[in-house]
């Protein structure tokens, strides 16, 4: 303490704890700036690490390759119709190397079948509801089969619909391995589920407004965790190969991206806009509301000439941060991690409805979204709706837009849909085409307009040639397209449709529509990211030999 001038000064003299890992030459020669910048660094140290850490399993996972198309515009393909179900097909499903395809339908039934020859190899019949006996020591579903999932291996087939039980199947024999039911397990509708890619992880959905986690894996095969969130029912769920998944929540009007490892979640909000949603996610200001007050009429009336969107339907991802997802008013909108609102939006992807009142005139509704699926890490993706019709999109390769790339004419309701290349050993595994010699009723074939008109005929199951449309088997059998094949695959779409929708009888579409499952061929050229771009030359030609349509 010191006095001047009649003032009073305290000083207080602060000595810093020595650093026993510092030496005495270290402490002379650092300066107070040097010093700072030294402990920020050990500050930021553990905050590295733990990113290293939760990047650890990027560094395990396969590298990730990007496919584009080499082309933009389709011709109709060629399709197989396959009818098996008394009652409308809720989902189909194939595995990774294309041998078999695995279809559900609202009367609880599964059959497998075998993409080379056409035979029906099993089928699980629903049960019934078991009013007969108590349901839980019924082996199988009960109700409604909504939603199928396969393994990357091809090992585990999940099963799960509104008697809210998850059944998981051996893959090969169709015989029952567990059911999940009662505590710990979903109370609701289980509708939808999906398998991590190149694992065992399962993720489900359901009604009861939780994401379900289920490790497979032989020695567990047991429930992990639950996921809360969503504030109504959630109608779909896609994962790939990361440890996250995304989801929509029906008229919540959310998307949902959940980081596993890290226990969060992103949110994204679908629907028409509003001052109120702007301001939540800070896109107005608030002292900025009363100045556009005045506009108010204008924009209430610009807002009644469009359509509200008022439940997303589907989500499909591309990539790890990439996802697309569609709604009931008709809009198809892209979606990055890294942005709250989307990128890119095609309102109206289906078209519009119109029927004509004799009070109202003619009223015109939008073809909702019902399915959504993309070809894992490529720039193409599909979707399904009710007017008779599966469009291909191509997304930009800077990931920013995505365009129209053809149709494919389908009957029905889309309930499910799933892309796909096969390997090149499913080729070898097809028959040499010979003449069908018999009729059968459960297989029909649409030939595309380019190619010659395809018997409407197909293999018995117990003829050994290939139930594919001839002409078809033609091309895939010449020597002429054999480079074509080995460096342009071709792309499957397999599609579950019906008479009704998978979750109601809101509408029913019986022009065309059958109970079955639609099996749509594609030759769909790709090249790897290395090529960069659209993998077009200079004078605009795929650089690809036989870049053809079928």
């Amino acid at each position: 303490m010191t006095t001047r001038n009649g003032a009073v000064y305290k000083i207080w003299i602060c000595a810093e704890e020595p650093d026993p890992n510092a030496s005495d030459d270290e402490d002379i020669d650092e300066t107070p700036t040097e010093k700072c910048l030294r402990l920020t660094q050990l500050y930021l140290d553990p905050v590295k690490y733990a990113q290293i850490r939760r990047s650890f399993s990027i560094w395990q996972s396969p590298p990730v390759h990007h496919r584009f198309l080499l082309f933009s515009t389709l011709q109709p393909p060629p399709t197989l119709r396959i009818r098996g179900h008394r009652f409308s097909g809720t989902s189909a499903i194939t595995s990774s190397s294309t041998k078999y395809l695995y279809i559900s339908s609202k009367e609880g039934s599964i059959i497998k079948w075998d993409l080379a020859t056409g035979k029906k190899l099993a089928t699980d019949k629903g049960k019934g509801k078991a009013k007969a006996q108590d349901p839980t020591d019924v082996q199988g579903h009960t109700d409604q089969i909504l939603t199928l999932a396969l393994s990357s291996d091809g090992r585990y087939l999940a099963s799960g619909g509104r008697d809210c039980r998850l059944i998981i199947w051996d893959a090969e024999t169709l015989s029952l391995l567990k059911i999940f039911q009662g505590p710990m397990n979903h109370k609701d509708t289980i509708s939808a589920l999906s398998f991590r890619h190149a694992s065992h992880t399962l993720f489900t959905a359901s009604f009861d407004r939780t994401i379900k986690i289920y490790d497979l894996t032989p020695s567990i095969l047991g429930y992990t965790e639950t996921l809360f969130g969503h504030q109504d029912s959630i109608l779909s769920i896609s994962s790939l190969s990361g440890e996250n998944c995304v989801s929509v929540g029906g008229r919540d009007k959310t998307a949902w991206y959940w980081k596993i490892v890290e226990e969060s979640q992103l949110v994204f909000r679908g629907g028409g806009r509003s001052r109120v949603r702007e301001l939540l996610e800070g896109g107005l200001r608030a002292d900025d509301v009363d100045a556009e007050g005045e506009d108010e009429p204008e924009k209430k009336e610009k807002k009644g000439e469009g359509y509200v969107e008022g439940s997303l339907e589907c989500i499909a991802m591309i990539d790890e941060s990439t996802f697309v997802t569609g709604g009931d008013s008709g809009p198809i909108s892209l979606w990055s991690a890294t942005k709250k609102k989307p990128v890119f939006t095609q309102p109206l992807a289906h078209g519009l409805h119109s029927v004509h009142s004799s009070t109202e005139g003619l009223i015109q509704t939008p073809h909702w979204i019902t399915a959504l699926t993309a070809l894992p890490y490529s720039d193409l993706f599909a979707s399904g709706s009710w007017e008779g019709q599966i469009r291909l999109w191509k997304l930009d390769p800077k990931l920013k837009s995505f365009s129209l790339l053809g149709n494919a004419s389908i009957p029905g309701v889309v309930n499910t849909l799933q892309l796909v290349s096969p390997p090149k050993s499913f080729f070898t595994s097809i028959p040499q085409p010979t003449p069908a010699s018999t009729s059968n009723p459960t297989i029909t074939t649409t030939a595309a307009a380019s190619l010659p008109p395809a018997s409407a005929t197909g293999a018995t199951p117990e003829s050994s040639s290939s139930w594919l449309p001839h002409s078809l088997l033609h091309y895939l059998t010449s020597s002429s397209s054999t480079h074509v094949l080995l460096s342009s695959p071709l792309t499957f779409i397999i599609a579950g449709t019906g008479q009704e929708h998978k979750f109601g009888r809101w509408l029913t579409v019986k022009e065309g529509a059958v109970n079955s499952a639609q099996y749509v061929i594609a030759l769909l050229p790709f090249g790897s990211d290395s090529a960069g771009g659209d993998g077009l030359g200079a004078n605009g030609q795929s650089n690809v030999a036989g870049s053809q349509t079928l």
